[in-house]
């Protein structure tokens, strides 16, 4: 039996799956999902900008430790979805996080086909 891959949010680089691309959906599952939400460094700096914010108020707003204590991290609300999402819009779309962007091709969890909407395309 093969084991399955689910990567890692910090693994950008890499495909799990390079014969197979996932479409998102913008069914907005994985901004359910409980977890970190990594931010790398150059990345808070243009999400700030993006709403309008100095890197210092959007840090203290909108992010915390991440779980490994290595790093900054989205918050989440008490439900779980992402600090951004606001209904089924990510209020930060256009800039979000290379996690968010990554899912579910470069990464993923267990059990997200059951939750998330991306369609499969054959690569190639």
């Amino acid at each position: 039996m093969e084991r399955e891959t689910f990567g890692s949010p910090g693994l950008g680089g890499v495909d799990l799956d390079p014969t197979v691309r996932y479409v998102c959906q913008r069914c907005t599952a994985c901004c359910k999902w409980p977890g970190d939400v990594r931010l790398e460094e150059e990345e808070i700096p243009v999400i700030a900008a993006f709403l309008g914010m100095d890197e210092m108020s959007f840090i203290g707003q909108y992010t915390r430790l991440r779980t490994n204590r290595n790093g900054l991290s989205l918050l989440e609300k008490d439900n779980h979805e992402c600090i951004m999402l606001d209904g089924i819009d990510c209020r930060i779309h256009e800039v979000k996080p290379e996690q968010c962007r990554g899912f579910p091709n470069k990464w993923n969890f267990p059990g997200w086909r059951q939750v998330c909407e991306a369609v499969p395309v054959k690569v190639g």
